[in-house]
């Protein structure tokens, strides 16, 4: 199953899209937008309004973040799990003190994790440029005179040649995988340290390059939002690379990490370990199996590579999102010990959620590619049923987009929100009330959740404007069919 467009490849790599031709049975032309669409999509592409608070909120946003992913891995790790406080006024100065030996002294980057994190980084960056992937083609870019960039999918090959890499390192003694989760609090500095330090480093690159775009004049909130579009390194596109390669690797790694010290304690490992190396692999499969489907979402499309996507992926997404494996990994089971039924449906609501998530994602990206005749079937594993919404229903805009209100999109415009959310939630309950910390994952997502959607409805309003009151008057739920 395919549906390819004639393009033309140009001196500076980019292709000119024809827009005549076959559309898999969605249109017998690919979508273009139309006059009246250009507009719009020019109005969208330029600085109107500051977002998150402005500068002020973006500066909160970057020292704050830190400073609570510290926070609450020292009450994880040294307070049972237990959010600590200054017992008094005259123990502020005191617990300042406590709180800071523990980030100098456990947390401090050390050569050590200098050498596994910038390893890990080297080595994805070396698999993603010499291992041979599926070439798929973007969106036309408006800020490129709605030219596309080719994406090199190698994702799910340079997976699996990372986790057999891992196996040998871990059974020939080179590098023993529970060393990860033993020096979360180092890794985890220098993590920040990268985040910062690329976020600034791009930001002036962007400048000294011309490669800007959208820009406030606010330095800080620039390097918060991002500078330039589509940086690449060769064939590697830089801004998809970080979104796969080092966060979901970490995360699942971090999950291992926590499984094999399990297993050297108590020669086992829990039934809520093993929920988290199951469901940090689905995510991390996910990424690298529908690859292809992620230069059409918003996040490569639009949204420039700053501080608010370089930080939470290198370290963000990796070191908050698995509190629940740091806690297991340090604490008897029999504090989070449950019932046969409490794991069956804890399993079960993970693997229905997971179905859910994938198959929406996959029909939204691959609706996308139909209508642009792009779209290529891929055999990666594992491939859901329903992924693909057949002769699919849809709303012709004066944009020229199409607007799906089939498939899971026709109960609700986030389903794929919806599914995340829930992901994320059994994250927490796998550890049950052990600790809240955990839930830290859910909370800060649903908040982000809610926060990116009132973006997207805002500007699909300036986009669409009649097109997309019709659309919401068909699609009437934001999240939960016929709740909200």
């Amino acid at each position: 199953m395919a549906t390819r467009v004639s393009t033309t490849t140009q001196s500076d790599g980019l292709r000119q899209r024809a827009v005549n031709g076959n559309s898999n049975g969605i249109a017998n032309k690919i979508v273009a937008p139309t006059d009246e669409g250009k507009k719009s999509d020019q109005r969208l592409d330029q600085h109107v309004e500051y977002e998150f608070g402005g500068p002020w909120g973006v500066v909160a946003i970057m020292t704050g973040f830190p400073i609570l992913m510290y926070y609450l891995w020292i009450c994880l790790v040294f307070y049972d799990g237990h959010l600590v406080f200054p017992k008094s006024t005259d123990d502020i100065g005191p617990f300042l003190t406590r709180m800071w030996e523990h980030v100098s002294v456990d947390a401090s980057p050390n050569l050590y994790a200098w050498k596994v994190y910038t390893g890990l980084i080297v080595y994805q960056l070396f698999l993603a440029w010499i291992v041979p992937g599926f070439m798929q083609e973007g969106l036309p870019v408006p800020s490129l005179g709605y030219k596309t960039l080719m994406y090199k999918c190698n994702a799910v090959g340079c997976i699996y040649i990372t986790w057999i890499t891992a196996a040998v390192l871990h059974y020939t003694g080179i590098f023993r995988l529970t060393e990860i989760i033993d020096n979360f609090g180092h890794l985890m500095t220098v993590a920040m340290i990268y985040g910062f330090g690329v976020s600034f480093g791009m930001y002036f690159l962007s400048i000294a390059t011309g490669n800007q775009i959208r820009m406030s004049g606010n330095f800080i909130y620039d390097v918060f939002m991002g500078a330039c579009l589509n940086p690449r390194l060769g064939p590697i596109d830089l801004k998809m690379w970080l979104e796969v390669r080092i966060p979901w690797v970490i995360v699942f790694f971090m999950a291992i990490s926590g499984a094999c010290k399990q297993y050297e304690l108590y020669g086992y490992v829990t039934p809520n370990m093993a929920f988290m190396c199951l469901a940090t692999w689905l995510y991390l499969n996910a990424c690298g199996k529908g690859e292809e489907c992620i230069p059409q979402t918003w996040d490569m499309f639009h949204e420039k590579w700053g501080f608010l996507v370089i930080f939470w992926n290198f370290a963000g997404v990796p070191f908050s999102y698995i509190y629940s494996v740091v806690y297991m990994a340090s604490h008897d089971p029999s504090k989070y010990r449950f019932s046969t039924t409490t794991y069956v449906a804890l399993y079960a609501t993970l693997l229905t959620s997971y179905y859910i998530w994938d198959t929406a994602m996959s029909q939204k990206s691959r609706f996308k590619m139909q209508t642009q005749g792009i779209f290529t079937y891929r055999k990666t594993f594992p491939q859901l049923p329903g992924g693909t919404v057949e002769n699919p229903r849809y709303i012709q805009t004066a944009h020229g987009n199409r607007l799906l209100v089939d498939g899971w999109w026709r109960y609700s415009r986030k389903p794929n929100y919806v599914a995340d959310w829930i992901m994320s939630l059994t994250w927490g309950l796998c550890i049950g009330a052990a600790t809240p910390i955990p839930y830290f994952y859910s909370v800060f997502f649903i908040v982000v959740l809610i926060h990116r959607c009132g973006r997207d409805f805002e500007r699909c309003a300036l986009k669409y404007g009649k097109d997309w009151d019709r659309y919401c008057e068909i699609v009437k739920y934001k999240f939960i069919p016929y709740v909200y």
